[in-house]
């Protein structure tokens, strides 16, 4: 029988919210203080704090389990994510990235086409009584790279400003436009295989022109707005204005991209490429504090969150069968070595190629948002994704999520 945890002291919606709240924090505080106890980073521990609340239910408590269903947690956590891309983006700013643009982009092509091309392969070896269409969605969920994840271990290394750190999280960005790309084109491609129509490329084709003219638009546009912007509200009386004018900016852009198909966090992102001090010397000038630490309280809340809410998603149950084990491995190596020829896009210059590689592993919640996605999907009859390729997909998220944090840290020790 299973057991959920006493509530009548948290009864009504609002108490649930504040019991969940309180017990994720914890759970997140003392998995990050182990983590970095044993030398790594809070994120490994937060994430495995997930992992373990979620899988209570396999001894009875199943509490946990529904949290991941709790829309007010779910939207708490996206606003953690794009938060965490937000403050990434302020520490880097637009000539920054324009030294590592068509770098980055040479790095995010080849860890789209790599992975999808062993996705494919795999899928061909250890699926061969599905339909091709298939296999080129498993190899399209191995394509998309989890920003998040990687932004949050080179801040919490010290390592979020360095050209490397720069040419991952860009390439790690344009990940999702061409995820969005990938994910857009299959999904056409199968709805019309399933009716016997023709795809329409004129629809893949619109997806592009969209996510490069936000991108270019909102970088260009930004540029000339938010000094306005930010000078307008400087002559503003009342408290906190800098950060409200700043989260106004920055939410404005997550919606937008949202608005246009693309994942939120390339505004949030954007948004704080777009942002420098400059922008916002009138607030200094009268003694506000530096817009990163206005803005790390509400982080450090918020953040935590999203990463033990990715955590308790991760079912372990069945996930190790032996009819299972051999396609979970396979997809975990292809996964893996997949992104390694992002490496090639750091050669002729002086740029730590290893750290590229291991920087584009994980795959985090994009993964598994490609995999949720595909249950709905059928081709003929045929789930393009049943249960038991979404449980692998969900074991290659975990492995890649796991040894992301230690592999990177290692990679630029051994450089340093």
């Amino acid at each position: 029988m299973l057991l959920a945890l006493p509530t009548q002291a948290a009864a009504g919606p609002g108490g649930q919210l504040a019991l969940a709240l309180a017990l994720i924090l914890v759970a997140a505080k003392l998995g990050g203080d182990l983590a970095e106890r044993l030398g790594q980073p809070a994120v490994l521990g937060e994430l495995l704090a997930g992992v373990l609340l979620g899988n209570l239910d396999l001894v009875g408590v199943s509490w946990f389990r529904t949290l991941t269903t709790d829309v007010t947690l779910a939207g708490l956590a996206e606003i953690g994510v794009v938060l965490l891309l937000f403050e990434v983006g302020l520490e880097s700013t637009i000539q920054d990235m324009r030294q590592v643009g068509w770098r980055s982009l040479i790095v995010a092509m080849l860890g789209v086409v790599t992975p999808w091309a062993l996705g494919y392969l795999v899928g061909v070896v250890m699926l061969p009584a599905h339909s091709p269409f298939v296999w080129l969605y498993l190899g399209a969920i191995l394509t998309a790279t989890s920003v998040g994840i990687t932004a949050r271990v080179l801040r919490d290394l010290g390592h979020s400003q360095t050209p490397e750190a720069r040419v991952i999280l860009g390439a790690a960005v344009i990940d999702d436009v061409l995820g969005l790309v990938i994910l857009a084109g299959m999904g056409g491609l199968i709805q019309a295989a399933d009716t016997g129509a023709s795809a329409s490329f004129a629809g893949i084709a619109l997806v592009v022109g969209k996510a490069v003219a936000f991108l270019f638009g909102a970088l260009w546009l930004g540029t000339i707005i938010s000094p306005r912007l930010f000078g307008l509200t400087a002559r503003l009386r009342g408290a906190s204005l800098l950060l409200i004018t700043a989260l106004v900016f920055c939410f404005l852009l997550a919606a937008g991209a949202a608005a246009i198909g693309l994942a939120p966090i390339v505004g949030a992102y954007a948004a704080g490429l777009i942002l420098e001090r400059v922008h916002y010397r009138g607030f200094s000038e009268r003694g506000e504090h530096e817009l990163e630490t206005l803005i790390r309280p509400i982080s450090g809340f918020l953040v935590p969150v999203f990463f033990v809410m990715m955590g308790l998603k991760v079912e372990l149950a069945g996930m190790f069968e032996t009819r299972q084990l051999g396609l979970a491995i396979l997809v975990v190596i292809a996964a893996i070595i997949g992104k390694q020829a992002c490496a090639l896009g750091g050669m002729r210059s002086t740029l730590d190629k290893l750290t590229i590689g291991i920087g584009m592993i994980p795959r985090g919640e994009v993964g598994l948002i490609f995999a949720n996605l595909g249950l709905g999907l059928t081709i003929h009859g045929e789930r393009i994704v049943d249960q038991t390729m979404f449980s692998t997909v969900v074991l290659m998220v975990l492995v890649t999520t796991i040894i992301t944090p230690p592999a990177l840290k290692w990679s630029l020790r051994r450089r340093r």
